[in-house]
């Protein structure tokens, strides 16, 4: 009672199933069990009298005065609505994985995380164990070398379901852990599944992949393999590391400082005996719960937050193509959406339009017809797009942006919403709005400061800096931008005479700074 006092957190589990009852104990010992909860009231009970705290319904959690943090060890498919509810209550959450089963059910949870303003921690168990931290620490200081080539084998005979396939049974850890060692997301995944037990569950998967720095990699889950195996295999241009979760612990960590020479085309291998790194024994779960008591305790980000979790759950839906294409097809019919993409709930997509790679629309977005929407994208909450757009790579378009029909917004072009921020200060009602007319066009790596408006077909030189609004037509340059001459509807300079060189079509003075074309 004395850990509960000191760090304020006080947890509440619900779930005391075949997982559940292994986070009960740990929080139980780390001071800060306050109750626990399970439809099986019996199960409950059983719980509640083992270690002296109150069985609470879920209702009973959510109004709780006591309980400060909620742990759900539930089934998958409840993992949105129950996280959802309990940030929405006030308490913090800390959700077994995945994360969910869909990427809008994910994004549903990390959005209504930012709204409360509430910790969402989820249990990639692996992250915590104290070999793989050993492990990354060595990757990331650059004893291997230049990383090319990271792997896993998870295989062993059981446990067989049909609720999912192997991959979505297996592999989410050995995922989490690869992107943690390689620190992005994979550009390409192909995936090999073979059912034999089942002529819809796959009962082997084979998955490879490359990022975008060279590096590749694969993943080989199969729960018909005679032995367990679960070994992640790290290459390094330097070194070699093995993590075999199945060895005794003095073995777990074993480093091969291989050499590869050439003699003209021909390579010649030295091989060197394993060298065992010494980590401290430590319960891997008993780590992770630590971690989330930390995070309740300081208000700080889990290292496995929901951000992680549904970069995990894209390479998985990005692994399985047709678990992929079966949540796209019901919610945007003429709608292509790339399998490593997520869409939130509340979101508008004309038809016609195309989505890219690792792009994200929030909530509250509205995209009009045949748009196209590039890699890395980010839009919302909060933003409307007109028809017609094309959005590059590396565009992000926040709360308070419009853009009309047409707009061309070049790679890595920047929207600022408030013009003075600071990480420590909140300003969202501060937000100034941003329109942009129909046919405008914005260079790359532009930056379009909050606040003010550019005018129909108006064209902004690459690295301009916007700081006024902007007349139709207007071509801006510099920093910050000024106007240098204009653009016709066609994006053909005009000289003096006013004249499109592309389609010929007249343009006239109206007013001091503005023109419209001859005829309107």
């Amino acid at each position: 009672m004395e850990n509960k006092q000191l760090s304020g957190v006080r947890v509440v589990v619900c779930g005391c199933g075949h997982w559940g009852k292994n986070l009960v104990r740990n929080f139980d010992e780390l001071g800060v069990l306050v109750g626990v909860s399970d439809p099986d009231s019996a199960l409950a009970d059983k719980f509640s009298k083992q270690y002296s705290v109150p069985a609470l319904t879920w209702e009973e959690c959510l109004e709780s005065d006591v309980c400060t943090a909620v742990v759900i060890a539930a089934p998958a498919a409840l993992h949105a609505k129950l996280g959802v509810e309990a940030m929405r209550a006030g308490k913090h959450v800390y959700i077994e994985k995945p994360l969910a089963l869909t990427r809008e059910d994910g994004s549903k949870l990390v959005a209504t995380s930012l709204e409360t303003d509430k910790q969402m921690m989820v249990g990639h168990l692996l992250q915590y164990h104290p070999v793989f931290v050993a492990l990354l620490a060595m990757t990331k200081s650059g004893e291997l070398g230049r990383l090319r080539y990271v792997y896993s084998n998870r295989l062993s005979l059981g446990k067989i379901r049909r609720e999912e396939n192997v991959l979505w049974s297996f592999a989410p850890h050995d995922i989490s852990m690869i992107l943690a060692l390689v620190g992005e997301e994979p550009g390409e995944v192909r995936s090999t599944f073979t059912n034999i037990l089942h002529d819809k569950i796959a009962d082997t998967a084979q998955v490879q992949f490359k990022f975008p720095s060279g590096i590749r990699g694969h993943v080989f889950a199969s729960w018909l393999h005679p032995y367990k195996e679960q070994k992640l295999v790290v290459v390094g241009d330097k070194a070699m590391a093995v993590f075999d979760d199945r060895a005794d612990w003095p073995e777990k960590l074993a480093i091969y400082r291989h050499e590869v020479s050439w003699a003209g085309q021909v390579p010649h291998v030295v091989a060197a005996d394993a060298e065992y790194v010494q980590v401290d024994v430590e319960e891997p779960l008993k780590a992770e719960c630590q971690h989330f008591v930390d995070v309740v305790a300081n208000n700080s980000r889990p290292r496995t937050d929901g951000h992680e979790a549904l970069k995990v759950l894209n390479f998985m839906l990005a692994a399985d193509p047709i678990r992929c294409s079966e949540q796209h097809v019901v919610r945007y019919p003429n709608v292509q959406i790339h399998e490593s993409a997520y869409v939130d709930d509340d979101v508008e997509i004309g038809e016609g339009t195309r989505v890219w790679h690792f792009s994200h629309l929030l909530s509250n977005v509205q995209i009009g017809k045949k748009c196209s929407i590039g890699q890395n994208v980010v839009i919302g909450p909060n933003v409307s797009v007109g028809d017609r757009c094309k959005i590059q790579n590396n565009v992000s378009l926040y709360d308070g942006v419009t853009l009309g029909d047409g707009v061309f917004c070049g790679p890595s072009c920047v929207f600022t919403n408030v013009n003075n921020p600071r990480s420590d200060i909140e300003r969202k009602d501060e937000f100034l709005k941003t329109n942009v007319g129909n046919g405008a066009s914005i260079g790359a790596n532009a930056t379009i400061v909050c606040g003010n408006q550019l005018g129909e077909h108006c064209f902004i030189a690459a690295g301009a800096t916007v700081t006024k609004d902007v007349p139709p037509f207007a071509l801006m340059a510099g920093v910050p931008a000024r106007r240098i001459g204009w653009m016709s509807l066609a994006g053909g300079r005009l000289g003096a005479d006013l004249v499109c060189p592309i389609d010929g079509t007249k343009y006239r003075e109206v007013g001091k700074g503005f023109i419209e074309p001859v005829g309107e």
